[in-house]
C-alpha cells in the first residue's frame, strides 16, 4: 500500500510540473510485481471460463473432468491438427504463417520440445500445413533436415524474403547447423537450399524482416552470429560477437537487434546497421540495456509501434526463488511473464506495464503448488512467448503461458493492458508424468491471420490450434 501511495504521489507531482509549464527529470516509476495482475478478462457468450484464480487449472478441475473439456474466454476453436502422444511431443516453440506468391496460405511449426523424444512417437521435424481451409489444416510436408529435427526455439520465416530457416539447437547449445528453405513459390512444399555449419552454436534465432540476415543465438555461449542468406544456397558467416543471447528480434529496417540477454542484463539494444549494410569487418555498437525488478530469464523482445511511439513486447520464462537469479526453481516466487517497454528514447528504455496473471503473483504461489504441471522446473505457470499480429498499431498481444494456455491482451494503451480472452486446450491423459503431469503445455510463439481474427499456436502435448477471437473483444 505504501509503495502504491508513493507511486501515486510521484505521478501527481510530475503531472503538476507539466501542467505548470515546468519539467521533471524524474522518470515515471516502472511497474512492479507488487502492482498486481493484469485486469482479468470478462468472458462473453459461448465461453467456458476458468473456475477460479486467473490462469489456474487446479487439481480439482482435473479430478472433476473439467480440465478435459478445456477453457475458453471470448475464443472459439476453428480447426486443429492434433495427435495425442504416449511419450513424445506434437508442438514445440514456434508457429509461423506464410502466404506465397500464388496466395497459398501455410503454417509451419516445430514438433520438438526436447529431441529426440518425438522420434519415439514417429513425429519428428517441422510440420507444414496447408491452411487454405482453416477449419481443416492439412499436413502437406514434414521437414526433417538436421536443423529442422531439433530447431529448439529458432524456427523463423521472412514473408518479404520468402525463406524459412532454423539452427540446430537444444536447451543448452548444439553445433550451429543452419538450414535455409525457399518457400516463395509453393509454401506447401519448402525446398531445402542449404545446410551449413555457419551458426557456431544454436538455441534461438532472429531474422531481419527482408530475409537477408539470419542470426543464430545461444544463451550458453558468447557466440551471437549473423549469417548472410541473401543467396539461400550459399550462406556465409558475417560476424560473431561476444554476446550470450537468448532470443532476439530485428527492427523493420534490420539496423537494430533487440536481444534478450542471457547474463541477467535484461534486454540489450544493439546497433547492427553495419551488418545490415554488409560493410567489411562490421562493428556492432551497444546502445542500452534495460532490466526490471521481477526479472527471471528473458526469452524474447519484439518491436512494435503504437500511435507512432516505439515499444518492445518482452516476456520472461521460468520461475526463480529470487528476482535476478539465473537459477530456475520449481514453482519459485518470482515468475516469468510479459511486459511492455517504451523505447522512444532508445538510450533509456523504460518498462511501462506488465502482462501478468493471478497465478504469477507471489501471494498465490503456495496455493497452486500442487496443480498438475505447476512444479515442473521448465515451465509450470510461467510465460514463454508473446507476439503481435502487426508491428504497426497492434490492438492485441497473444502470449503462451504454458499451463495457463494462450492468453490474449488488449494493448491499445500500452501503459494499461488488460486481458480480453484466453484458450486452454482440453487436457489429454499422458502415460508418463515427465516432463510434466497431464496438463496444457503452451510454449509456442503464436501467429495470426488478423483479417479473420484468428490466432494460431501449438500445444506441446496435443498439437496445432486455430482460434478465433469472439464477442468483439479484438
Amino acid at each position: 500500500m505504501k509503495l502504491r501511495l508513493l507511486r501515486t504521489l510521484l505521478a501527481l507531482t510530475t503531472a503538476s510540473l507539466a501542467a505548470c509549464g515546468g519539467s521533471s527529470a524524474v522518470d515515471p516509476p516502472a511497474p512492479s510485481i507488487d502492482d498486481g495482475p493484469t485486469p482479468q478478462a470478462a468472458c462473453g457468450p459461448g465461453s467456458r471460463p476458468e473456475t477460479g484464480m486467473q490462469g489456474r487449472v487446479s487439481q480439482t478441475d482435473h479430478d472433476s473432468g473439467r480440465a478435459a473439456e478445456g477453457y475458453t474466454c471470448n475464443t472459439e476453436l476453428v480447426g486443429s491438427f492434433t495427435r495425442p502422444t504416449v511419450i513424445g511431443t506434437v508442438g514445440g516453440f514456434k508457429v509461423e504463417r506464410y502466404v506465397d506468391r500464388s496466395g497459398r496460405e501455410c503454417a509451419y511449426y516445430d514438433t520438438t520440445l526436447l529431441f529426440p523424444t518425438n522420434i519415439l512417437d514417429n513425429n519428428a521435424g517441422v510440420n507444414v500445413l496447408d491452411m487454405s481451409d482453416p477449419t481443416q489444416p492439412l499436413l502437406t510436408d514434414r521437414l526433417t533436415s538436421l536443423a529442422m529435427l531439433s530447431p529448439h526455439e529458432s524456427l523463423v520465416v521472412s514473408q518479404q524474403g520468402g525463406v524459412l530457416a532454423a539452427v540446430l539447437g537444444n536447451p543448452a547449445l548444439a553445433p550451429g547447423v543452419v538450414d535455409v528453405y525457399d518457400v516463395a513459390d509453393d509454401c506447401r512444399h519448402p525446398q531445402l537450399r542449404s545446410s551449413s555449419l555457419t551458426g557456431v552454436f544454436g538455441h534461438e534465432s532472429g531474422m531481419a524482416p527482408d530475409g537477408r540476415t539470419f542470426y543464430s543465438a545461444s544463451p550458453s555461449s558468447p557466440t551471437l552470429t549473423a549469417v548472410d542468406i541473401t543467396d539461400p544456397s550459399r550462406p556465409r558467416r558475417l560476424w560473431t560477437g561476444n554476446y550470450t543471447a537468448h532470443g532476439l528480434s530485428l527492427s523493420d529496417d534490420g539496423n537494430r537487434a533487440y536481444v534478450s540477454a542471457a547474463n541477467g542484463a535484461g534486454v540489450l539494444i544493439l546497433d547492427v546497421s553495419q551488418i545490415q549494410a554488409r560493410m567489411p569487418d562490421p562493428q556492432v555498437r551497444e546502445i542500452s540495456t534495460v532490466s526490471w525488478d521481477n526479472q527471471t530469464i528473458p526469452q524474447n523482445a519484439m518491436p512494435f509501434t503504437r500511435n507512432g511511439r516505439p515499444y518492445l513486447l518482452e516476456i520472461d520464462e521460468y520461475s526463480t526463488n529470487r528476482a535476478g537469479t539465473l537459477l530456475p526453481a520449481s514453482n519459485g516466487q518470482t515468475v516469468g511473464a510479459g511486459r511492455i517497454i517504451d523505447i522512444s528514447d532508445e538510450t533509456r528504455p523504460v518498462v511501462v506495464s506488465n502482462l501478468r496473471l493471478a497465478v504469477h503473483q507471489p501471494e498465490n504461489r503456495a496455493a497452486i503448488v500442487n496443480d498438475p504441471g505447476a512444479r515442473n522446473i521448465t515451465g509450470g505457470y510461467a510465460g514463454h512467448y508473446c507476439s503481435v499480429p502487426t508491428r504497426v498499431d497492434p490492438d492485441i498481444a497473444a502470449c503462451s503461458m504454458i499451463v495457463s494456455g494462450l492468453r490474449i491482451f488488449d494493448i491499445r494503451d500500452p501503459a494499461r493492458p488488460r486481458e480480453i480472452a484466453y484458450f486452454n486446450a482440453p487436457v489429454l491423459p499422458r502415460l508418463l508424468p515427465l516432463p510434466a503431469r497431464a496438463s496444457n503445455w503452451s510454449m509456442s510463439r503464436p501467429a495470426f491471420a488478423p483479417e479473420r481474427k484468428e490466432i494460431w499456436y501449438s500445444d506441446g502435448y496435443s498439437g496445432f490450434y486455430v482460434l478465433r477471437v469472439t464477442n468483439g473483444v479484438w
